[in-house]
């Protein structure tokens, strides 16, 4: 694969602390990397130096001629006196843009609830770095340096995100590099995964859970001062095994070895033995929302909500945004009164909300650490063990010199961590827990997530990180239109609900200005919308039926393609057993079956989608 660009002997440190030491990275045609590693420890710093927008103190950066860079950055700002229109696609006609069939997608995709008239300046925070990432994304670049691309997308915009960038480039080609804390989508686009951790980076093959698979069996080899370390990364292993399939087909190392490493580990969580904790602090009344609804002047946000939550339930609840997801919590916690219905509290409840504000805090800003947590109990008990303040704030990541450290002058993560660590102190038995990923890193999420294991009470999850929801919650419940329904089928079939509702069906995006350009520029009607631009079910059940002589071909090509798929997932299975059995100092008998398997994978996933493509036609 041919090379882009290339970091030679980088050293960079600031008036307190060296960043990186003495690193030599490369990125080839074809990679695609996530960056993990602990807030602070130089993530961004990282892709500014390999973008250019920052000089090393030492060391070079080197990139191939022609090459064309494009990066997102956490700090970039759009001028304020640009409409969307002119910030997304400059000066380009309307008709140019929108033959576009890239910018009608990232359009579509980011900023379609978006009004493509008004001013940058008045658009709020997630707005403005929505059309930030749009006006990237609609340019052609080599590479891509995608900083928290995620921040202020929902559960199906972060799904659109991975679908484009997978889409992007064909095979082998292009290069990018992301650092998200999201870990479904960083699982959903990277092949390979960069630790920075220490002055130095890491490299591992395959996303996050290939990388935490690698990282256990590592940690699982270190010194025994690393053993709390080892304990948590082995508990996510476990739940990683037990969930969904796909993510452990793809790591290419000893499979055996990850194999009795989790056969030795128990369950995440005792599911029974914490609802029994929960039933003997709550009772068997928690909180019944009955028929209600919210109407807001002429606005109704909720309608006929029917939900009796149970002790020791653990829910996810999905939405876009403006869907009524706050609205439900606020019935739930009773700061919102149904205008329809009612909400009946049990006698032992006691809720308690880790919201987006960090009101805890406010007015404890300027006193330290240590005098926050004196206040409160002296011990909390988790997963049936009694832990200290000092304990819990630990396994939160604090050191012990952070325990003189005013409020105020925590970070962004320390502060939602301290935040939550009141709440748990505080011992209530409903927890609801508002958007709880932000400014949090992957190793504080696990420890969140370890932490939330123990928790025996009911918890309520509100959040657009995918794998969050699927790994603390046990079930999932979507807002269509203003009504809460299950989905046994967790967050794949709120995302199928969602790509198959019909235009002007329920919780419809709102219509944009922009998507109505598309339609005009294009010379397009909006019942012949681009294809790119509309649900595929839209298209599929748009399209002409096929003739006789036409469906006995599909028929005759589905057929082929199931057997096709057949043989070549053999093929597929056979190769992870010959990785597994590989002599792993073999570099280039490893490469050539990494080779042979990408293409296994390419052929797959392109069978499918034509498998796809024939069965809605056949549908029709």
């Amino acid at each position: 694969m041919a090379h882009l660009l290339g970091a030679e002997a980088l050293h960079l440190e600031f008036p307190t602390r060296v960043v990186f030491d003495s690193v030599t990275i490369g990125l080839n045609e074809g990679d695609r990397i996530g960056v993990v590693g602990r807030n602070g420890d130089g993530k961004s710093t990282l892709l500014k130096l390999l973008a250019g927008r920052i000089e090393p103190d030492a060391g070079r950066v080197t990139v191939r001629g022609g090459i064309r860079i494009g990066m997102l950055d956490q700090s970039d700002t759009l001028d304020p006196h640009l409409t969307v229109g002119e910030a997304i696609v400059g000066d380009l006609a309307d008709h140019e843009w929108a033959g576009d069939p890239r910018a009608r997608d990232v359009i579509s995709g980011l900023a379609s609830d978006i009004d493509w008239g008004a001013r940058v300046g008045d658009l709020s925070g997630g707005q403005q770095r929505r059309v930030a990432l749009a006006a990237l994304l609609i340019g052609d670049w080599d590479v891509l340096f995608l900083d928290e691309p995620t921040n202020h997308l929902d559960v199906e915009g972060i799904a659109w995100l991975a679908d484009h960038v997978n889409r992007r480039w064909p095979a082998n080609q292009g290069a990018l590099v992301v650092v998200t804390h999201d870990r479904w989508f960083l699982d959903a686009v990277s092949t390979d995964t960069w630790e920075v951790h220490d002055r130095i980076i890491e490299p591992f093959e395959g996303g996050y859970a290939a990388y935490v698979l690698q990282r256990v069996e590592r940690d699982r080899q270190a010194a025994a001062s690393e053993a709390r370390r080892q304990n948590l990364m082995r508990k996510e292993l476990a739940w990683l095994r037990r969930g969904a399939p796909a993510r452990t087909s793809k790591p290419k190392f000893r499979i055996d070895a990850a194999n009795a490493l989790i056969a030795n580990e128990p369950p995440p969580r005792d599911t029974v033995s914490l609802q029994s904790m929960a039933m003997q602090r709550l009772g068997k009344d928690v909180v019944d929302v009955l028929d209600a609804g919210v109407r807001y002047g002429d606005r109704e946000v909720l309608r006929d909500i029917t939900w009796r939550i149970a002790p020791g339930e653990r829910t996810g609840i999905l939405g876009v945004n403006g869907a009524g997801k706050s609205t439900l919590l606020g019935l739930i916690d009773g700061s919102i009164e149904p205008t329809s219905g009612r909400v009946k509290h049990g006698k032992t409840v006691k809720i308690a909300t880790l919201d987006q504000r960090l009101a805890e805090l406010a007015e404890v800003q300027h006193d330290p650490v240590r005098t926050v947590i004196g206040r409160l109990r002296t011990s909390y008990v988790a997963g049936g063990k009694e832990l200290t303040p000092g304990q819990l704030l630990e396994r939160l990541g604090f050191s012990s010199a952070q325990l003189s450290t005013p409020v105020k002058d925590l970070s962004g993560g320390q502060k939602r961590r301290l935040q939550l660590l009141l709440i748990l102190l505080d011992e209530p038995n409903v927890l609801i827990l508002d958007e709880p990923t932000n400014d949090l890193d992957t190793d504080m999420l696990a420890a969140m997530e370890d932490l939330l294991d123990g928790f025996p009470g009911t918890l309520i999850v509100v959040s657009h990180d995918r794998y969050l929801l699927e790994r603390v919650t046990d079930q999932q419940y979507g807002i269509f239109d203003g009504t809460l329904r299950h989905l046994p089928g967790g967050v794949d079939e709120y995302l199928a609900i969602r790509a198959g509702r019909p235009a002007g069906g329920s919780s419809p995006r709102p219509t944009s200005s922009a998507q109505e350009r598309v339609d005009a520029g294009g010379a397009r009607t909006a019942s012949a919308a681009p294809a790119s631009a509309a649900p595929a079910s839209a298209a599929a059940s748009s399209s002409p039926a096929l003739s006789g002589a036409e469906r006995r071909n599909a028929e005759k090509e589905v057929s082929a393609i199931d057997r096709k798929l057949t043989k070549l997932n053999a093929e597929l299975e056979r190769l992870h057993a010959e990785f597994a059995a590989h002599d792993h100092s073999d570099y280039s008998g490893l490469g050539r079956l990494q080779q042979e398997q990408q293409q296994l994978e390419q052929q797959i996933e392109e069978l499918e989608m034509r498998w796809l493509e024939l069965s809605e036609s056949l549908e029709a």
